[in-house]
């Protein structure tokens, strides 16, 4: 499969303390590939340079072979790099239709002038959009509740809508930023089969996790970034067995935890 997005020896300093340090990754067309790592590793820096929400201190972002720099991250979402956050970011006086909507604004063809008019082309496409966002809820179990206010969802719900909203950009590539945080066993599973059929229908999916059973049960490919460096890539087996990515955890007991976990053992 061709490369969609390279970091080559990226790096990212704040004042003297180097958070990326010649961070050099490939991932190809279609799969889910995860970014894993102890608190303070860095990784979302990584997203928020692919993103253009910082600059990096050196090296290259490219995607499909076009140089990132300097971009807005505007200009990198219509590239078709979409992203959510650990912080959900959704307009909770609005619905989830009209949230989803906001997302498909940029893609629209009727202009001011057609807004203005009220034109047939406007009509059209407001329609469009509105079938559109339907379907997008639909793929996160959440358009029986498409004209409810956002505000009214469970935080799981809501982190589901902001997926949905992400992929209304039409990304070719998705970004999603500890996707599972604050949900629940069950919310967690119905994401891990929302994600996996995100992905059969043809999106590269990008993710960073805490929660090392959801990353080891849906990933096809992990990379481990401990102290601003990647120190290991491989399949979940691969990972879980690594000396390296096992002393990056060690004295962590929380995430040892987790990586036990991941294995089914206690």
């Amino acid at each position: 499969m061709s490369t969609s997005l390279r970091l080559a020896s990226l790096s990212r300093h704040f004042g003297g303390l180097q958070v990326l340090q010649e961070v050099n990754l490939e991932l190809s067309y279609g799969g889910i590939f995860g970014l894993i790592g102890p608190n303070g590793a860095g990784k979302t820096t990584v997203f928020n340079l692919i993103t253009g929400l910082l600059p990096p201190t050196g090296g290259r972002i490219e995607f499909n072979d076009q140089d990132l720099a300097g971009l807005k991250p505007h200009e990198i979402t219509r590239l078709g790099i979409a992203r959510t956050f650990q912080n959900i970011r959704i307009f909770k006086d609005m619905s989830l239709l009209e949230n989803v909507m906001v997302g498909l604004h940029a893609q629209l063809k009727y202009g001011s002038l057609g807004l203005l008019t009220s034109s047939t082309l406007f009509r059209s496409e407001e329609r469009r959009a509105r079938e559109r966002a339907h379907e997008l809820l639909s793929w996160v179990k959440l358009e029986g509740k498409a004209a409810d206010k956002a505000d009214n969802l469970s935080y799981g719900e809501q982190r589901k809508l902001e997926l949905a909203r992400a992929l209304a950009t039409n990304p070719k590539l998705l970004l999603l930023d500890e996707p599972v945080a604050g949900m629940n066993s069950i919310e967690k599973v119905e994401l891990m089969v929302e994600i996996r059929n995100i992905s059969k229908r043809g999106y590269t999916i990008f993710l960073i996790e805490h929660d090392m059973r959801f990353v080891m049960g849906l990933c096809d490919d992990v990379a481990v970034l401990n102290f601003g460096r990647i120190i290991a890539r491989g399949n979940p087996d691969t990972i879980r067995n690594d000396p390296q990515v096992i002393e990056a955890y060690l004295g962590r007991e929380d995430e040892e935890a987790s990586l036990d976990a991941s294995r089914g053992t206690t």
